[in-house]
């Protein structure tokens, strides 16, 4: 199977060495993604908006893979604590409500900088849409 990284551009993916997203075959892996725009700061005062920021960011790179929300099946959110839960999930509705992903979201102490409250990383298979 073919392949192919995928960046969003964010100076630490070159730094270190990782890719935004993978895709091999029609599979396509996103890592933990935040709402950290490219000058550093974060997109978003609350979770809400800042998970909105992300998915809106994730469903652009599907778009990079060829993919679409249809071909979402598992989202991971981690959150700083769980009372963003209901914030978060009502961002998620807005764009996978009728997909009905695998959905699995964990409280973590912290996340790399203070004022981000979620970050999220997704599957999807290229094509699997949903009937």
């Amino acid at each position: 199977m073919k392949r192919i990284n995928y960046s969003s551009r964010a100076p630490l993916e070159e730094i270190v060495g990782y890719s935004r997203m993978v895709k091999v075959g029609d599979h396509i892996y996103i890592g933990g993604t935040t709402a950290v725009l490219p000058d550093g700061s974060v997109s978003g005062e609350s979770p809400y908006e800042q998970a909105k920021y992300i998915f809106e960011k994730l469903v652009r790179l599907l778009k990079e893979a060829e993919a679409v929300n249809k071909d979402v099946i598992k989202i991971k959110a981690y959150v700083t604590d769980m009372k963003f839960a209901k914030e978060v999930g009502d961002a998620f509705s807005e764009f996978f409500k009728e997909v009905r992903p695998l959905f699995t979201m964990v409280e973590t102490p912290k996340l790399n900088r203070p004022t981000q409250f979620v970050e999220i990383e997704l599957e999807a298979i290229v094509g699997c849409g949903t009937e």
